[in-house]
């Protein structure tokens, strides 16, 4: 399991913001888990990672901050 936040560094949607908008969970096969911050807090479960970059990511306007890896800082 690795813990994760994502952080919004433009909003092109103009609903999220910016900064830390939701923190995260892979688990073991994969599956991802996000809860949303902010106004619109609610719970998403995601097949994996790379949907979430799929769905979330903004053309690179999102990174992920791996909570227990604090040096490894993904552009999505």
């Amino acid at each position: 399991m690795r813990r994760f936040i994502l952080r919004r560094l433009v909003d092109d949607s103009h609903i999220s913001g910016v900064g830390d908008i939701a923190e995260g969970i892979v688990f073991h096969d994969g599956q991802t888990v996000l809860s949303w911050r902010g106004r619109h807090h609610t719970i998403e479960v995601s097949p994996s990672l790379q949907d979430v970059i799929d769905i979330h990511g903004h053309n690179g306007h999102t990174v992920i901050i791996w909570v227990d890896e604090i040096n490894d800082v993904r552009r999505v």
